[in-house]
């Protein structure tokens, strides 16, 4: 039998495992049957705790997605490894780990996290791509996994399953793809989120890296001052604050809530 704990980051859910002792093998199919919605435990990834190689941390986090294929990093699933790892050390207040897109600090306020993130890589602004059958001015960024980002006008009409899986799997973005982001500036100056990931392979109710990269270009772009609101189709609203240094961002933190739903136990 298996232990997990099931979370949620504004929208996007993972099943947590404690695999400090190393007795769950992490093995693709069996991450991706854990993460299948009709007969598994059902999420977006998968998130396995276990000992860290980097001594200013008290973790490392491992992160899958649905499809079992690792990833460097997760938003989302990184505010929720800061409270499942902080409960798991008896930690109340921070907590540093180990992840590959490097070692991260998380603040824990209650539900909400506030979470420090990797120097954000690979900008590419306004690069012109046809994808399904539409000519698109796309931006790039990487806040951890890559992320394209296209701005519209409004979202609802956007038909982000077809629009994103034409960028994901976009010749320009190969060998490994990228995530897609659509967004929309809204009257305030915040925006409005929709996301296609990869791996999950399908629009998810939020994405934090996602949301970071979307932040930081409307800043580049439309000169939004820091800190940038968020809205994600899952309903929750996300904080992006950051320093705009010489040649990059500085001091990037995504804050936002991090909820336990609930604890288990299943057969593999």
């Amino acid at each position: 039998m298996l232990s997990f704990t099931k979370m949620n980051g504004a929208g996007n859910d993972f099943v947590m495992l404690d695999n400090r002792a190393g007795e769950f093998s992490l093995q693709g199919d069996r991450i991706a049957s854990l993460c299948d919605r009709h007969r598994g435990v059902g999420a977006d990834g998968l998130i396995a705790a276990e000992p860290s190689t980097d001594a200013r941390a008290h973790l490392r986090m491992r992160y899958f997605n649905a499809d079992g294929g690792e990833a460097e990093m997760c938003g989302n699933g990184a505010r929720c490894f800061a409270r499942f790892g902080a409960r798991l050390l008896g930690l109340s207040d921070l907590i540093v780990f180990e992840t590959l897109a490097g070692t991260l600090t998380a603040n824990l306020d209650g539900d909400r996290v506030q979470l420090a993130m990797s120097t954000p890589r690979g900008m590419a602004l306004g690069t012109s791509l046809s994808a399904a059958g539409e000519t698109l001015s796309v931006h790039f960024l990487n806040t951890g996994v890559p992320h394209a980002v296209v701005f519209r006008e409004e979202l609802a009409a956007t038909d982000v399953r077809q629009l994103g899986a034409a960028l994901r799997y976009h010749p320009h973005f190969a060998p490994k793809g990228t995530n897609a982001n659509f967004a929309a500036v809204l009257p305030d100056g915040s925006l409005e989120l929709r996301t296609y990931e990869r791996g999950v392979e399908d629009e998810t109710l939020a994405c934090g890296t996602g949301v970071v990269a979307s932040a930081l270009l409307h800043h580049l772009l439309h000169n939004a001052p820091s800190p940038i609101a968020v809205k994600v189709r899952g309903g929750d609203t996300l904080s992006v604050a950051f320093a705009r240094g010489a040649e990059t961002f500085e001091h990037v933190t995504l804050t936002g809530p991090a909820d336990f739903v609930f604890e288990g136990t299943t057969e593999l």
